[in-house]
């Protein structure tokens, strides 16, 4: 395995740190050698060295599609890097179920949506439904959680509604559908819309998505936020560790808080 200078990372192309890149993108312009050039002129401009416009495709009309290859010459020091990250011991089913009935002795109530115009339940339903995802089993084969899970397009006022109705100590929203930064304003809705109600403070706000960063969730108001490759368990594990750290705020085992 070769050496990584982890204090000067460049993308890996054909061979270590020859600082490769592929880059893909469409330009309002009608195909041919003009637009193959704009590409490559373009691509310069960005800070890549020995640019090629490897594939090209028209679109129709005025927009055609490019491939290009070009050397970064740049790097970035990951040991410098700091991300925040959700905080939580991770657990498999067994231990978060104990967990639960030792340290809390109820069951923990979730309700779960996409939404706005989110039509997309692949996510939620993963970490929701009873089959969970990647061998894991999802909150509603969990015994000690009660999950509710209101599927595609729900308005905010309907997912607070059933919060409140339900007394939920957790809600999770799942946003798929992210142009124009939509994500963000329904995001935000919500949390208006909990601080109104006169409680946002009484549960568990997580947020999920492709481009849902824990980092993001916290500048929105939320309390976590989980991107892909997130699994049941670690929601799980989130929203109990977090749930007993709030009733219990001297728990030493759970560690200290975010």
């Amino acid at each position: 395995m070769p050496q990584v200078d982890l204090k000067s990372v460049r993308p890996y192309g054909d061979t270590l740190d020859d600082g490769r890149v592929q880059l893909g993108f469409t330009l309002p312009i009608r195909y041919g050698p003009e637009a193959k050039e704009a590409a490559r002129q373009l691509v310069i401009k960005m800070g890549l060295e020995s640019v090629d416009v490897v594939s090209s495709h028209d679109l129709g009309g005025q927009f055609t599609y490019f491939v290009v290859y070009g050397k970064c010459t740049h790097s970035v020091d990951v040991t410098s890097l700091r991300v925040p990250k959700v905080q939580v011991e991770q657990m498999d089913f067994f231990k978060i179920n104990d967990l639960i009935r030792d340290r809390l002795g109820r069951k923990i109530t979730v309700v779960a949506a996409c939404t706005g115009s989110d039509a997309h339940t692949v996510g939620i339903d993963a970490i929701i439904n009873m089959k969970g995802y990647a061998g894991e089993y999802g909150l509603e084969r969990y015994p000690w959680f009660r999950a509710h899970n209101l599927g595609a397009q729900v308005p905010n006022e309907t997912l607070v509604a059933k919060a409140i109705e339900t007394d939920a100590d957790a809600i999770l929203v799942s946003q798929i559908v992210t142009q124009k930064n939509v994500h963000i304003s329904n995001m935000t809705r919500l949390v208006d819309l909990l601080e109104a109600e006169g409680i946002r403070d009484d549960v568990i706000l997580v947020a999920g998505g492709p481009r849902i960063t824990h980092e993001l969730a916290l500048e929105l108001g939320y309390d976590a936020g989980f991107g892909p490759g997130t699994l049941p368990s670690h929601v799980a594990a989130y929203i109990a560790q977090e749930l007993i750290r709030k009733e219990h705020r001297t728990s030493p085992d759970l560690g200290e808080e975010r």
